[in-house]
């Protein structure tokens, strides 16, 4: 009696899983008729099953052509019956999709991020004047702040300066600026300001579940 015990493992690949092995069987049992009147007599009888077993998309358009593709797939695209859609070709499901072209930035100062070239960019595009101005110096800021994020001690606004420059070619140049940056230990008091806030409030919530009654 154990030796016919038959395993999973043992048993036919099964092509889409979420049929089962009954649903596998009848479309075999459908490719082995010998006549095309017969084979879609069953076809039908399978998309009818098919349909039942997923109710909740009956409505769905191109469902009934969902499921005659799916058909041809579990058959290996080799059943000769008449489909009231398209066939599906093989070559066309196993394609490999074409390489996506990702940026390849290797920015000079990746702490900075890919961001602040783009913004430093459209700043070099700006007409002079007070908004361009405050763009800059937002961006300068911003750029202060990221480099404290990944050297903790300090930054001279000349450094921020000097990268500024240079990321933007030349053409924006705040050495002979009278106004200064943003001070190290408020950009840095803001961002724990802003992490503690967070805790606090997920340790709220966390409190708020522990204290919910559970039945």
């Amino acid at each position: 009696m154990i030796d016919n015990l038959e395993y999973n493992t043992e048993r036919e690949h099964l092509i889409i899983p979420e049929y089962g092995r009954h649903m596998q069987k009848m479309i075999n049992y459908a490719k082995s008729r010998d006549t095309k009147e017969e084979r879609n007599k069953v076809a039908k009888a399978i998309i009818s099953v098919m349909g039942n077993l997923q109710p909740h998309l009956r409505d769905v358009p191109d469902f009934q052509h969902k499921l005659w593709d799916q058909l041809f797939i579990m058959a290996d695209f080799d059943i000769d019956v008449d489909s009231p859609y398209p066939k599906p070709s093989k070559e066309e499901l196993y394609a490999r999709p074409e390489v996506l072209k990702y940026p390849q930035n290797h920015p000079k100062y990746r702490f900075y991020g890919n961001n602040i070239k783009t913004m430093i960019d459209v700043a070099c595009t700006w007409e002079d004047g007070d908004m361009k101005d405050a763009l800059i110096y937002t961006i300068a800021n911003h750029m202060k702040k990221c480099f404290l994020n990944w050297n903790k001690d300090t930054v001279e606004d000349e450094v921020i300066f000097d990268h500024l420059r240079e990321l933007s070619g030349g053409k924006i140049n705040l050495k002979n600026a009278d106004e200064d940056l943003t001070d190290a230990t408020s950009l840095m008091r803001n961002k724990k300001k802003y992490a503690s806030n967070t805790k606090k409030s997920h340790h709220k919530k966390s409190n708020s579940n522990r204290s919910r009654k559970r039945y």
